[in-house]
């Protein structure tokens, strides 16, 4: 075993034990939660379980709006709350606050800042965590690979709903094991293998797509503007937030592309979602050094995403497309500036 793997079998006693003193907990997911955040939820509320905490919360803001998320909590009966900030703010003394695929309160969720957190399970590149159990691994693909060891390392074994969660969680934050995957992520998905619902993971690998997706989808690819190696889009405004990732995946298959950005309007916010495969750019320090003074953007070297609040340009309803105009001159100047690209395009 490498010291990675010595590494996470030294962390999961010392959860059982916080968990085996506490009475509550609350696990707090990030906005808009997808697979790995839902399923480390989960499986981190079976944990609870074992460890003998008889009531736990898992709560999420945002939407659940992606077609394999509402196929994930639909499928497996996932048990999710709305946020709530007196679950967070008013817990009775014995009782736990948990983040999992995320590390900060007020950055991607709405707890408030400040917030003492309990238990931060994350593989996100943050710095300055505070809690009083954190095991955050950049170097590993999924957070559900990180709450999959710990499940094998406890006395327990994970039902099927559970492992089949974790199992096709690990699947789709790798891209089925072509993007971030370490050695990790396959030795957790063989063990799961064992214990989950083959033809669940099939369901839910495969769910129908909405028409206002693939309409996002054309958007972005008829808005495409290439400069280089680099493709930006944007999707006009949608109801579909996770349209973005989707549509940006989906560019990158693109000839020659090897950094997809996309944004919309969703709401009364801009949503991006970018991809690399450039080792030149680390497309998480890209977007964060780009909107950091107006938002919360970040994320991998290969993956991220962000949220720009519209503030005074929210009630700016009388004209969508000059809206979509203006949103798209300052997101893509800040973008080319960041990424140190002149404004001639391409095909």
């Amino acid at each position: 075993m490498g010291s990675e793997t010595e590494f996470s079998l030294s962390k999961p006693q010392l959860l059982w034990e916080l968990l085996s003193e506490s009475e509550t907990l609350t696990i707090v997911c990030h906005d808009n939660p997808d697979p790995d955040c839902l399923a480390s939820a989960v499986g981190l509320g079976r944990i609870a379980s074992e460890a003998g905490i008889e009531e736990h919360h898992c709560i999420y803001s945002g939407d659940i709006s992606h077609q394999q998320n509402r196929a994930l909590v639909n499928l497996l009966d996932i048990e999710l709350e709305p946020f709530s900030v007196d679950l967070v703010q008013n817990r009775p003394p014995g009782s736990l606050l948990a983040f999992v695929d995320h590390s900060v309160p007020r950055e991607n969720n709405r707890v408030p800042r400040g917030t003492d957190i309990d238990i931060i399970i994350d593989h996100h590149p943050i710095e300055d965590i505070d809690g009083r159990f954190v095991d955050n691994r950049q170097t590993v693909g999924a957070t559900a690979t990180i709450v999959t060891q710990y499940i094998r390392a406890l006395p327990m074994e994970p039902a099927a709903r559970i492992a089949t969660a974790l199992l096709f969680a690990i699947r789709r934050e790798t891209l089925d094991f072509l993007r971030g995957v370490t050695r990790n992520e396959y030795e957790a998905a063989a063990y799961l293998h064992e214990y989950s619902e083959p033809k669940v993971v099939r369901q839910l690998s495969t769910p129908a797509v909405s028409r206002a997706t693939i309409d996002a989808i054309a958007d972005a690819i008829e808005n495409r503007r290439i400069t280089g190696s680099v493709l930006i889009s944007h999707v006009g405004r949608t109801s579909e937030r996770d349209a973005l990732p989707q549509a940006a995946d989906y560019l990158m298959t693109l000839e020659g592309i090897e950094t997809a950005i996309v944004f919309g309007l969703v709401d009364n916010t801009i949503q991006l979602s970018a991809r690399s495969t450039d080792s030149r750019v680390h497309i998480g320090r890209t977007l964060h050094s780009a909107f950091d003074d107006v938002g919360s953007a970040g994320g991998h070297q290969e993956m991220a995403g962000g949220t720009i609040e519209l503030g005074i340009f929210s009630g700016y309803t009388t004209d969508d497309e000059q809206l979509i105009g203006i949103v798209d001159q300052v997101i893509t100047a800040r973008l080319r500036s960041a990424l140190n690209i002149d404004g001639r395009d391409g095909d």
